[in-house]
């Protein structure tokens, strides 16, 4: 969980800033785009494997759940739990690699806990209710990774948004990673505090998707079992 999203930003760093000498406005550093990118890729990696794992969370446990009796609820919270370890991992060698970089953040770095937290939130909340619409409805399973490759591209970890046209800017503000990535990549690479207007309603979004997936959750359980 930590090489992956290493490799995966030192493609994109050679693809795109040597390979097409593609330069970030606002960061001067020879290696900023390599840091931008680990950036955007803490924020991402923790969201995608929450919701991806929660997917199948359901089938993949089903002869667990046809033999014990537990809170099903567990699961994805162990999964979450888990992913969150991961992250805390690639978190503490992304320092280390700013550190290398002489690019290693002050005290902004304190808010990346809040962060953390609603980015977490809203993970379980979106995996939550995809695992038990994968339960009853098995095609989710096989277009939900789909739709996130076009939601990664809709997420400016690769590029920044201001390069955005402005016909397009409105429909990228509905996107709820766009303002936590953004966040992310304020308080690690640009030291500013992160955009608390755009996070409350991210926050008040994650609050009723968590309801909502909770509700979702309850009144499909007694049936989960006998589905799978």
């Amino acid at each position: 969980m930590v090489l992956n999203p290493l490799a995966q930003v030192v493609i994109y760093a050679f693809v795109l800033s040597v390979v097409l000498s593609t330069k970030l406005p606002g960061i001067q550093s020879a290696y900023g785009y390599a840091a931008y990118l680990m950036a955007g890729m803490l924020a991402w990696s923790l969201f995608l494997e929450i919701v991806m794992r929660c997917l199948n969370i359901f089938l993949d446990n089903s002869n667990l759940l046809k033999k014990l009796v537990f809170p099903k609820i567990c699961l994805p919270l162990i999964v979450s739990g888990s992913a969150l370890v991961n992250n805390i991992a690639l978190l503490l060698a992304t320092l280390v690699v700013f550190s290398l970089l002489d690019h290693l953040p002050g005290l902004m770095l304190l808010w990346l806990p809040v962060l953390i937290v609603l980015n977490v939130a809203l993970a379980i909340g979106l995996g939550l209710i995809l695992g038990v619409l994968n339960v009853f409805i098995r095609d989710v399973g096989q277009i939900v990774p789909v739709i996130f490759q076009f939601l990664f591209w809709f997420t400016p970890i690769v590029y920044m948004a201001s390069i955005i046209p402005e016909k397009f800017k409105g429909w990228l503000v509905l996107n709820p990673m766009f303002h936590i990535v953004t966040a992310y990549q304020n308080i690690l690479i640009f030291e500013k505090a992160p955009p608390w207007r755009e996070l409350i309603w991210v926050s008040v979004f994650t609050a009723s998707l968590l309801a909502g997936a909770l509700y979702i959750f309850r009144k499909a359980s007694p049936e989960m079992v006998d589905v799978l």
